[in-house]
């Protein structure tokens, strides 16, 4: 028995160029799946002759290629392309498709740069605006914006969706600084700069629950077995990629905190993944649990209250607040700090009036 289906899901690697915060909706590769149930009579066969044998139009290099990205499982566990199928097993795999040629297009999408010169710009992303184009957004993205107002960027090779100037990216979603690469050389030198970990990143993130302390949280992260459209904590790692988020309090509410994570790695997702791991998903986080009345007392005016709150703030609550990183070309460290969002402030100033007296 099979069954097909397709998916939008996001084929990018975190560590390479992502900013830990990177969007799982229409920016990435368009998935062809399938699930199989091998017979009660079925003979050991390596996976990939079975698949191939089974699946019209499919090499077996590209079944291979599938297993060794991670996309092959049978009975929910990542399996090599020499696995022996046994009866009834359940295989599932994901193949990704090509994506779409596509030219880019300028496009006059107002940029708020807070920072620029010869090598880089620092600029600042509102809440709603995609950062590259990809299936469902092939226009009006923050790389439209930036081939509009800066021309010809640098570019990475071999990604399969043009990410011209782009050093790490944030979601559609969450706001806040980003550093764009003008040349070649920038680009590189600061991608090297976000691989090992050498920059300064530092968000405000609003999370359910009463945040005491400090703390870390160090797993791997990856994409759920169950949904690959969102990511996982494995905790034993042996799927993912390694991750530390530190956080500390910053304001408590009570039913909420606004925290400040600092990362050490950027994976996809990691702030939103870590924190709702150790109990406190982000406030209006649809995807991890946050948009619903997680915390307090669940009395008529409260809920209203809460209600109320997602109305303005339809989103994650989560800002790029500072960003630091050494200057390409002259090796000066530089530092940028950025205000909070009006929705963000709108909802903080509405926990401050309604619970009177918050506990710092």
């Amino acid at each position: 028995m099979t069954t097909n289906d397709q998916d939008l899901s996001d084929d990018l690697d975190p560590s390479a160029d992502l900013d830990p915060s990177g969007e799982l909706d229409p920016s990435g590769e368009l998935f062809e799946h399938h699930r199989i149930i091998a017979q009660p009579g079925q003979a050991l066969l390596r996976i990939d002759k079975f698949l191939f044998n089974l699946l019209p139009n499919t090499s077996r290099s590209r079944l291979q290629l599938a297993a060794k990205a991670g996309y092959l499982h049978v009975n929910g566990k990542a399996v090599k392309s020499n696995y022996k199928v046994r009866p009834e097993d359940i295989v599932t795999l994901e193949l990704p498709q090509p994506m779409r040629e596509f030219e880019l297009i300028a496009e006059d999408i107002p940029l708020d740069i807070r920072y620029e010169d010869d090598h880089l710009a620092v600029l600042h992303k509102p809440t709603g605006l995609v950062v590259h184009p990809g299936i469902g957004n092939y226009t009006g993205t923050l790389v439209n914006g930036l081939i509009f107002h800066f021309g010809q960027l640098a570019s990475k090779e071999g990604q399969p969706v043009p990410r011209p100037g782009l050093v790490h990216r944030l979601d559609k979603n969450t706001t806040g600084l980003m550093v764009i690469g003008k040349t070649e050389h920038a680009l590189s030198h600061l991608s090297e700069q976000f691989y090992v970990r050498s920059t300064e990143r530092r968000y405000h993130a609003l999370v359910w629950g009463d945040v005491e302390n400090a703390g870390r949280v160090e797993s791997h992260i990856g994409r759920s077995v169950a949904d690959r459209r969102v990511q996982a904590v494995f905790p034993d790692g042996d799927q993912g990629k390694h991750a530390i988020t530190h956080y500390t309090p910053i304001e408590r509410f009570g039913p909420v905190t606004l925290v400040e994570c600092k990362l050490e790695t950027g994976r996809t997702h990691q702030i939103r993944v870590h924190m709702q791991s150790i109990g406190h998903p982000l406030f209006g986080d649809a995807t991890y649990g946050g948009a619903q009345t997680v915390k307090g007392l669940k009395t008529g005016k409260y809920e209203q209250f809460v209600r109320n709150s997602f109305e303005i703030l339809q989103r994650q609550a989560l800002h790029a607040k500072t960003l630091g990183f050494e200057h390409p070309d002259t090796g000066e460290m530089m530092r940028f700090d950025s205000e909070l969002p009006d929705d963000m402030i709108e909802v903080l100033d509405r926990w401050r009036r309604y619970l009177k007296a918050p506990t710092r």
